[in-house]
């Protein structure tokens, strides 16, 4: 209740900026306010536009579109305010019932949480968030919680753990998402550090420093010197380590993440320590104090800022101080406790025997598709198999047909394209029989005098080369040699090609583009199809044995003479 009152009197802050613009906004699309949100630099414009969002997903019943309106205010609000509109986005999010929107609004609550450092509700966020997503193809999303889940092991020092998950997560963000790549990078270095790998740690940052640069984001550069300063103090180069870490402590600062200006200023101090310069180490002890009051920030590693004042202040003779800051010691075990408690038993049960599970089924899965994949294989083998028995009884029997046709050309019994000659003609064309005969007596002589090898060859010239029309042409062909105009002038023409091919020899040299343009075809794939259809047989098939056949009689002359 506290957080939708809170929500609201933000909404309240600037609604008669809204208002004002309400009328013009709402009638814009929501690419067009997503556009005005990201490029304007005016928070106050930008809250205008979001709420335009918002207000226009919400007149719509656009649940999804306020999801993306509630992301809105979550970036652009102060910490305070975030909760509650990330609240109201995992809300709509439910509404939605899809479960990447939801499984993404779980998420950004769980990193607004994150940011504050309640690792907890963070966890059970992102526990949420994965049930939700794992359910969809959304690499994007599945990567996104692992990266974050990764996060929460490397708090609790399952530094190893977290290593393989930050690795798995930097290809793919490599080519996805510019900024998650440098985070994973960052985040991988880091594990370096804390494991001891310090070389690697190194090499991690630099190579984070050039991929910043080349990506031009440069604000991460910022993280990778400061790693490298606590990596340096580790290395035992304390001056190096020093200067780093004072090179970025006020740019971090201005960035708001207490977090990292807690882990700064304790890194700082410790170098101070090891160059024996405990009094200007105190400050910076003391800020981390000072943040762990206002935001409760705690972690492991930290843990020792309150041994070393205690310590101090017991060597100094100030045991008011002493005992102060051994109640705060008490403090920040508590917690230390009960969030490791409570993250190390909820992230092994219900993330890793999650994943484990996961795996499992996956495994299972991969198991099933290759018997199965077995199987479709052998089918397969199988059908191969008989398709090439059929192909080859087709191929077998293909060339005892084609052997039948060549040997039928060879040996013609009559019939095929005979010259047209007169008939006794029957009333059955509806033309005059007269008209009718002398129609044939000129296709004789188009025939005889080869004129169908003429390339512009048209109905309409043959009409006027036989002293007709192109109607009574069509009929009288139809009638007499059973053809179309078109068949009957391609099958002229392969006969005169079959007959010159057998009697003449060097035709069987030519190209099939020079055979083509003899028989009058205007392209080699109509005189093929044209050969096809009327002997049976490709004309390279026919040429072929026609060379065979020259050659068995050669053949027996020379061993008539080698027998002489």
């Amino acid at each position: 209740m506290i957080k939708q009152l809170t929500l609201w009197a933000a909404l309240w802050l600037f609604f008669p900026v809204f208002l004002q613009a309400q009328d013009t906004l709402l009638n814009k699309g929501y690419g067009y306010l997503a556009e005005k949100i990201d490029s304007t630099k005016d928070s106050i414009k930008a809250t205008t536009y979001a709420g335009a969002y918002v207000a226009k997903a919400k007149a719509e019943h656009n649940w999804e579109e306020q999801v993306a309106g509630y992301k809105y205010f979550v970036h652009l609000s102060e910490a305070r305010l975030r909760f509650a509109y990330a609240d109201s986005m995992v809300y709509a999010a439910q509404k939605s019932k899809q479960n990447d929107v939801i499984g993404a609004a779980y998420l950004t609550r769980g990193i607004v949480f994150y940011a504050e450092k309640q690792h907890i509700k963070a966890l059970d966020n992102y526990l949420i968030a994965n049930n939700f997503i794992a359910k969809t193809n959304d690499d994007y999303l599945k990567y996104k919680v692992k990266y974050f889940i990764a996060h929460i092991k490397y708090y609790l020092g399952f530094y190893d753990e977290a290593m393989a998950l930050f690795k798995e997560c930097l290809p793919y963000f490599k080519d996805t998402d510019d900024r998650g790549y440098l985070n994973a990078l960052h985040s991988l270095a880091l594990c370096y550090n804390r494991t001891g790998n310090y070389s690697l740690c190194t090499q991690t940052n630099n190579l984070g420093l050039a991929e910043s640069s080349r990506l031009n984001i440069t604000e991460m550069s910022l993280y990778y010197k400061q790693c490298e300063g606590v990596n340096q103090y580790f290395e035992k180069n304390y001056k190096t380590a020093l200067k780093m870490l004072l090179g970025v402590m006020a740019k971090i600062e201005q960035q708001d993440d207490f977090g990292n200006v807690s882990v700064t200023n304790f890194y700082i101090a410790k170098c101070y320590i090891a160059l024996n310069s405990m009094q200007k180490a105190l400050p910076y002890l003391r800020r981390v104090d000072e943040i762990f009051n206002a935001k409760a920030y705690i972690r492991p590693d930290l843990r020792e800022n309150y041994e070393i004042l205690i310590n101090y202040y017991k060597d100094a003779g100030i045991p008011e101080l002493q005992l102060h800051y051994i109640g705060q010691l008490l403090k920040a075990d508590s917690i230390l406790n009960a969030n490791y408690k409570y993250l190390s038993g909820k992230i092994h049960k219900e993330y890793d025997t999650k994943e484990l599970l996961y795996d499992k089924k996956k495994i299972e899965v991969a198991l099933d598709n290759r018997k199965a994949l077995d199987v479709v294989f052998i089918g397969l083998i199988v059908v191969l198999f008989f398709a090439v028995v059929y192909l080859m009884y087709r191929h077998f029997k293909n060339l005892k047909k084609y052997r039948q046709k060549f040997t039928e050309l060879m040996n013609p019994a009559g019939g095929g394209n005979e010259p047209v000659t007169k008939q006794k003609t029957e009333n059955l064309l509806d033309i005059n029989p007269d008209v009718v005969n002398a129609v044939l007596d000129n296709l004789a002589q188009f025939e005889k005098e080869h004129k169908f090898l003429d390339k512009d060859l048209t109905q309409v010239k043959l009409a006027a080369l036989i002293d007709s029309n192109t109607k009574y042409t069509s009929k009288i062909i139809l009638h007499y040699k059973n053809k179309k105009y078109i068949d009957y002038i391609n099958d002229l023409r392969i006969d005169y090609i079959v007959g010159r091919l057998k009697t003449a020899p060097h035709f069987r040299n030519y190209t099939y583009k020079a055979l083509a343009e003899e028989a009058g075809f205007s392209t080699t794939q109509h005189f093929a199809s044209a050969f096809v259809n009327r002997t049976g047989l490709t004309h390279s098939y026919f040429i072929e044995q026609l060379k065979k056949e020259v050659a068995v009689p050669e053949m027996d002359t020379l061993t008539t003479a080698n027998k002489t």
